[in-house]
């Protein structure tokens, strides 16, 4: 997921107040013990069996205007369909699959970087996959996605004692010099600061010692950390990672260059070096760190965006669009970023599909590549289809965590919203019925900028 996009129809954890960085943290090396019911995202069928409203008209004719009242009452008319769907997947034959199919992917395929051989490898996986579940016209959509591997990376404080700094180099961060750079360290708490002190940070190594506030907020120093330092001629930079705490854990994630802004070196270390160093040089303390980073950036590799449909029997040229993505970092699993996300995502097929109902609208999963670069997979999806961008009704993506659902973050108009907040009411049963402002959604973001709901 990536700062500052649009809000989108994602699902919220109850754990409103926790940071995604804190989320994934949790099974960061691994699946969670206890099976997560990862199938709550069957609702969002829900949406497509309604005439989508978008808040200009109801009907794509122009027509007059059906009232609220009619709405809720075909809404209403679901219940019964509703209460299937629950009961297959949380009481049914479905209850755990998605967890099994998860735990079965991500055990057998494992990290998958853009532009690796695991990605291309989970990617095939998943194509036969979704054959094999039965689902309609399965494909893949070739896109170029970065290529980078971070290659051995090692860092060491030498003054004022020989310490071994856990490191995680940044996505597209370019390399150290053979021999590594060994250079004094500046420590800053904010961009402010750095600024305020620009010649002191002039041919030293910059450590962010940033406070976190929330990934959303915090993230900027991921991203940007390198670009101001080079700015004031820093030699390279080190970013507290982007959590409330990591246990000797940096956590990775991509970094931007600037075209007019010298390349340099950039990794996150663990919370707990970061506030070290922020102490050693409080007191006055003179530190030195020696670095080096063999990361390669290579040219472009070819991937795809995987497809998969429920074609609509009354309107099957309009879409309502579910999905996650594949990728992942290499240092982990992408079990839950965003391996979670992306099952069920395809659960929500399975479940249509298993109970035998065809939707009015094309229900199309797509499971996206390259979203941890900047969400390229998806960029490259939407031109390819933005010429037929009046036939998508609404557009989903869960990146947010799988937990125990409370709801739906929603961005569209005020008529729009009063429907979905119409809709969840059928969710009562697993009481998922709060419709939410101001998620993220790196990859439907292309559209919703065009008006599209999500």
């Amino acid at each position: 997921m990536s700062q500052g996009m649009t809000p989108m129809c994602s699902l919220r954890s109850i754990q409103k107040t926790s940071s995604r960085e804190q989320k994934f943290w949790q099974v960061r090396q691994c699946l969670p013990r206890k099976k997560k019911k990862m199938k709550y995202l069957f609702l969002i069928f829900l949406m497509n069996l309604l005439q989508q409203y978008a808040g200009k008209s109801l009907r794509r004719d122009g027509s007059s205007l059906r009232s609220f009242e009619d709405i809720k009452n075909e809404i209403a008319g679901y219940t019964n369909i509703a209460k299937a769907i629950i009961d297959l997947a949380v009481h049914g034959k479905a209850q755990n699959r998605s967890y099994e199919r998860l735990a079965v992917f991500t055990d057998t395929i494992g990290p998958r970087l853009s532009g690796s051989e695991n990605l291309e490898a989970a990617i095939k996986y998943m194509f036969s996959a979704l054959q094999k579940d039965g689902l309609e016209n399965v494909h893949l959509e070739p896109v170029k996605v970065p290529h980078w591997e971070r290659g051995k990376e090692f860092a060491v404080m030498l003054e004022p004692r020989n310490h071994s700094i856990a490191i995680l180099g940044l996505g597209s961060s370019i390399a150290t010099p053979p021999e590594g750079i060994t250079a004094e360290v500046i420590v800053v708490a904010s961009f402010d600061e750095l600024h305020k002190r620009a010649q002191e940070a002039k041919g030293k190594i910059v450590v962010y010692n940033e406070p976190f506030i929330s990934y959303g907020e915090t993230v900027q120093y991921r991203l940007q950390g390198a670009v101001e330092a080079a700015k004031v001629g820093a030699v390279a930079s080190l970013i507290r990672s982007i959590a409330s705490f990591s246990i000797h854990s940096p956590h990775t994630g991509e970094q931007s260059y600037q075209p007019d802004v010298p390349q340099i070196p950039t990794a996150c270390i663990s919370v707990e070096d970061a506030e070290m160093m922020s102490r050693m040089s409080l007191r006055g303390t003179k530190i030195v760190v020696h670095l080096r980073m063999e990361a390669k950036t290579y040219p472009d590799s070819l991937s795809y965006n995987t497809v998969a449909e429920i074609v609509g029997s009354k309107h099957p040229e309009e879409v309502v669009l579910i999905s996650g993505h594949l990728d992942s970092w290499d240092v982990g699993q992408g079990a839950m970023d965003d391996g979670g996300g992306a099952f069920i995502s395809w659960e929500a097929l399975s479940l249509i599909k298993d109970l035998g109902l065809r939707p009015k609208r094309t229900l199309r999963l797509v499971l996206w590549t390259g979203e941890e670069q900047g969400g390229v997979g998806a960029q490259q999806y939407y031109q390819l289809h933005k010429e037929n961008i009046s036939n998508f009704d609404i557009v989903m993506e869960s990146d947010e965590g799988t937990f125990k659902p409370s709801g739906l973050g929603f961005s569209g108009s005020a008529e729009a919203r009063d429907i979905v907040q119409e809709i969840l009411t059928l969710l009562q049963p697993i009481n998922a019925t709060d419709v939410y402002d101001g998620a993220d959604g790196t990859d439907i973001a292309y559209w919703m900028r065009q008006g599209v709901p999500g």
